[in-house]
């Protein structure tokens, strides 16, 4: 069933994507010959690809395998892709025809429009997956279990999302977390 409710402040700050664009790379030669490419092996065995448009990063492995980060919109993503490939491939480096590359994390920003008491929701879900510590963090975290998502949640009303792999898995968090606020807000 697709979700069909509007989210007018939803915004995707971070996608992480992770998974193989190739059977191998020589990393050192793609940081040589790559502009704003950098492989420091003793710092971190992968090299580092800051992209400047789209403005992402692509962390490059030897094994083939590849993780894009800074990623807000999958258009910037596949324009990312399109480009890292069509640069590999102009370097001589044969790359897979699709990539196995999928969605591993997303952190999105949310208004619930609430100004929410965090310890009446403590003293209310004393049940539930949740921790609070003001004195550690000004943020109370409330995991769901379905999809898998945990929720900071904070008195302005506003949340982050993370740890889900699709829009509609982050809606649906929302969506179950507003059913349980707004009674008590």
């Amino acid at each position: 069933m697709e979700n069909k409710k509007n989210y007018p402040s939803l915004k995707i700050q971070n996608i992480v994507m992770t998974g193989r664009i190739a059977d191998s790379l020589d990393i050192q030669h793609i940081a040589e010959k790559l502009d704003g490419c950098v492989f420091t092996k003793k710092k971190f065995p992968g090299a580092v690809y800051h992209m400047k448009e789209p403005k992402i990063v692509a962390l490059l492995f030897n094994s083939g395998k590849i993780v894009f980060t800074g990623i807000t919109c999958m258009d910037d993503y596949q324009k990312g892709l399109g480009l890292l490939i069509s640069q590999l491939d102009g370097l001589g480096i044969k790359t897979m025809a699709v990539p196995d590359i999928s969605a591993k994390n997303m952190v999105c920003s949310y208004d619930t429009g609430l100004k929410i008491n965090l310890t009446k929701v403590i003293t209310t879900f004393a049940y539930e997956k949740i921790e609070y510590e003001p004195e550690q963090f000004p943020g109370l975290v409330f995991r769901i279990d379905e999809p898998k998502i945990v929720v900071l949640i904070f008195s302005s009303g506003k949340i982050i999302l993370t740890g889900g792999t699709n829009i509609e898995d982050v809606k649906s968090a929302i969506d179950q977390l507003m059913k349980k606020l707004k009674p008590i807000c």
